[in-house]
């Protein structure tokens, strides 16, 4: 049986971003999962049933323990004398297509889950840049996880090579029976809603994520802000429309939601080290009894089953995997207009896509979502189905192993 080596820079990835996909591989291959130890990667091993071995990577640039670890995995794939070796996430990338050059390791694939370098200017772009060609001199194929990142990977010339999306992209597709609402209970449902203060009458728009600036949690907050507001004016759906604007005239009083409250639900760590909010958007995610921030959680299933719409205004992201849980979860989604986002949500069909940094758009697709009832029941019904139909975790699994075999023909 040939040996595949999958890599990540930290083991969570390989714990949370490829969960099921290395027991599936194993059918076929003798698999070795590689990253630094921590309970992740041992729960790799646990769950997945493959064996592991501890190579620290450092997230930074940090050429003294960079050079430390390249040395490692060539010393490693030297031992092992894997058919491919296969990385994920940017710095194990990097050092695992070094080292699998030097090695002469016959198949060197490496995934782009996302691109760093876009956001950033100056120096720092540039040697992002050149850090990813020169991975990328290395691998023998690339495989954007999406078309955003291939269209970006193709804009910057990072690389001359063939690109090629797998299946309808996603690094791991999406497991369609543990995330539906099916699998949740309706009494821990009812009782999460009665713990957070929700009621029946609340329309619950769900963020899911780190809380940073670029995640779009100040975008967010203030257009929920201004939903508030007009809440608090006392007035109507129907008479907010015909005050300001003209386009969100939504006959509520034909069958439209009787809803006279909406509650913004955050699902995620507040992160102030690396990329603050500002001062505002924190005084008010503490002070509104609208907004509901729960921290980190494990399990999002709950959340996203107690809410009606995702909302996600990320600047950047590769292949958002909560929107693809959302949607699974039945829940159309607001989304900015990005790579990875706007190629799982159809506009108009299971959700609704925006500009980036947007406040005012986000506002409006927010309050049409919670007025327009036709509109919403639409959205909502094609939610789960064209999540199943495209990024089912098996579809994405066997478009990976099949590309192994035929790379495997090759060698």
């Amino acid at each position: 049986m040939s040996k595949l080596i999958r890599t990540s820079t930290i083991a969570m990835s390989l714990d949370y971003l490829l969960k099921g996909q290395l027991a599936f591989l194993k059918q076929q291959y003798e698999v070795l999962a590689v990253s630094g130890t921590d309970k992740h990667l041992e729960a790799v091993a646990a769950r997945e049933q493959v064996s592991i071995h501890s190579i620290p990577m450092q997230r930074s640039i940090s050429p003294l323990k960079d050079l430390k670890s390249l040395w490692q995995l060539y010393w490693l794939f030297k031992k092992e004398k894997p058919l491919i070796v296969h990385s994920i996430t940017p710095k194990a990338g990097l050092l695992t297509m070094l080292a699998g050059y030097f090695a002469k390791v016959p198949v060197r694939i490496h995934t782009f889950t996302g691109l760093i370098f876009p956001t950033k200017k100056g120096f720092l772009q540039q040697l992002l840049i050149g850090m990813d060609r020169l991975l990328c001199s290395c691998a023998t194929h690339i495989y954007p996880e999406g078309q955003g990142v291939k269209k970006d990977l193709i804009s910057y010339r990072i690389t001359s090579k063939p690109l090629r999306v797998l299946a309808n992209g996603n690094v791991n597709g999406i497991d369609t029976h543990f995330f539906s609402k099916e699998m949740l209970p309706l009494q821990e449902q009812e009782s999460l809603q009665h713990e957070l203060g929700i009621t029946d009458n609340d329309f619950v728009f769900v963020f899911v994520g780190r809380l940073v600036a670029d995640k779009g949690i100040n975008e967010l907050v203030s257009a929920f802000k201004k939903l508030k507001n007009e809440d608090s004016k006392g007035e109507n759906h129907e008479s907010k429309g015909e005050h300001q604007n003209e386009n969100l005239l939504y006959e509520a009083v034909n069958s439209k939601f009787k809803i006279q409250n909406s509650k913004l639900l955050l699902v995620g760590p507040l992160e102030s080290e690396l990329d603050p909010l500002e001062q505002e958007t924190l005084k008010e995610i503490a002070s509104n009894t609208h907004i509901i921030s729960v921290g980190f959680q494990k399990d999002v299933r709950p959340y996203l089953g107690i809410g009606d719409c995702l909302v996600f205004p990320s600047y950047r992201e590769g292949f958002p995997n909560v929107v693809l849980q959302a949607g699974a979860m039945g829940l159309p989604s607001i989304v900015t207009n990005i790579n990875g986002s706007n190629e799982i949500i159809i506009d108009g069909q299971n959700g609704v896509i925006v500009p980036v940094k947007s406040t005012n758009a986000l506002q409006e697709e927010m309050m049409k979502m919670m007025c327009d009832l036709v509109f919403y029941n639409e959205l909502q019904r094609n939610a789960r189905a064209l999540i199943v139909s495209r990024y089912k975790q098996e579809v994405v699994w066997e478009a990976i192993l099949a590309e192994y075999k035929r790379l495997e023909k090759n060698v």
